[in-house]
């Protein structure tokens, strides 16, 4: 029963997709089901086979002692600060995107992480039928982040028509930066996590290329990766330090922010209603979480913590998860997935803002569609909980 809803989940994503497609004309559906079969196989592989159970082992592993040499970092800083045994969210999740940003700086000083997107992104474009910038932008948000990826190809912002910039902030959106994949480990189970990343680069395209078709000349396929300019070693490790530690401080204030907030809004909704804020949201996305195949048991309380990433953001929702005792494995899992992605009503803000930084008129272009584009982004992180309820 569970898979026949899992099917109509399906159904209705791509229904939903299509309702709000500019052209569905040139919708590309062979691709669209090459790009399917693949999520599918490929979530088989990563949750429900030895050699995936090795490939996650190996990641979870390596973020584990990534996070152990930021510890050394963070003890030396504040150890004094904190109790022993203690556990404080902004010390041991938020501080080791700092260290973790650092890596990533010097694998792309060194030319490797440029070398990786770009042909992966030229791999990826002959699955997706998509241009050779579109896919390389969809690897690229998925490791630098959804703000700086728009740095990597600001020599094209300006000539881009508004259809292919649709594509590259849906795909900002819908994936996650690498710089904060550890933090999230330390709130959900790392297959998961790493099984979010893969099928929402897929998923990602699938529904832009369903919500925003278009077909890309071979002319004017050109991919101009932005070099940035040429700096010392040390000055990248700097530049790099202080970003990674201003994601910090960044996602700490809206933390701050928002779960003040809710807290406010979920004492005033019991004083009025005798129900809390996020119950409320539950009901409303109960039927999101059932065609996620979600036991009806369960769907009240996986709406309300979808909901809550979408109006708030996935790191209280990943903290609001982790109060939750009375969810089976199975729906563990494809709520986890679903959270990990950028599919937030903050990030239209963050995605126009860096383009606006960049070319003032794309900017204002982004924020003209930004809605759409939550609606593009929250689609995908539906279809990657579908995905992953098939196989689980």
């Amino acid at each position: 029963m569970r898979y026949i809803i899992s099917l109509i989940g399906l159904i209705v994503v791509f229904l939903l997709a299509l309702l709000a497609s500019r052209n569905r004309k040139d919708i590309r559906y062979k691709n669209l089901f090459y790009m399917l079969i693949i999520q599918l196989i490929l979530a088989y592989i990563l949750l429900n086979t030895k050699f995936g159970l090795i490939i996650i082992r190996g990641i979870a592993r390596l973020f584990e002692k990534l996070l152990e040499y930021a510890a050394e970092g963070i003890n030396f800083v504040f150890g004094g600060l904190m109790n022993e045994g203690a556990y404080t969210f902004f010390l041991n999740v938020l501080l080791p995107i700092v260290f973790i940003s650092v890596l990533i700086g010097i694998l792309q000083y060194t030319k490797i992480l440029p070398f990786i997107m770009r042909w992966v992104g030229f791999i990826l474009s002959k699955v997706n039928g998509m241009g050779k910038l579109e896919s390389y932008n969809g690897v690229a948000s998925a490791i630098v982040g959804q703000s700086e990826v728009f740095i990597t190809v600001k020599k094209q912002l300006g000539r881009l028509a508004p259809q292919r910039l649709y594509t590259l902030c849906a795909s900002a959106m819908s994936t996650v930066s690498m710089s904060i994949v550890g933090a999230y480990m330390t709130m959900l189970e790392p297959r998961f996590v790493v099984a979010a990343l893969v099928l929402n680069l897929f998923g990602g395209f699938m529904i832009s290329s369903i919500i925003n078709p278009y077909r890309v000349d071979d002319t004017e396929d050109l991919l101009q990766i932005e070099e940035g300019e040429k700096q010392s070693f040390f000055e990248m490790l700097g530049e790099y330090i202080m970003d990674g530690f201003k994601v910090a401080i960044v996602v700490g204030a809206m933390l701050i922010g928002f779960v003040a907030l809710i807290a406010l809004i979920n004492n005033v909704f019991d004083l009025i209603f005798h129900l809390t804020f996020q119950q409320v949201l539950g009901y409303v996305f109960s039927p999101v979480a059932f065609l996620m195949s979600i036991p009806l048991s369960e769907t009240i309380g996986a709406g309300g913590i979808m909901a809550t990433k979408l109006v708030t953001n996935e790191f209280v929702a990943m903290q609001q998860l982790a109060k939750e005792a009375n969810f089976s494995p199975r729906t563990l899992g494809i709520i986890s997935v679903f959270l990990v992605s950028f599919a937030n009503f903050s990030s239209i803000g963050i995605i126009a803002g860096a383009v606006k930084g960049l070319n003032e008129q794309q900017g204002n272009t982004v924020a003209r569609f930004g809605l759409r584009l939550l609606y593009g982004a929250t689609l995908v992180s539906i279809l990657s909980g579908i995905i992953v309820s098939f196989v689980l």
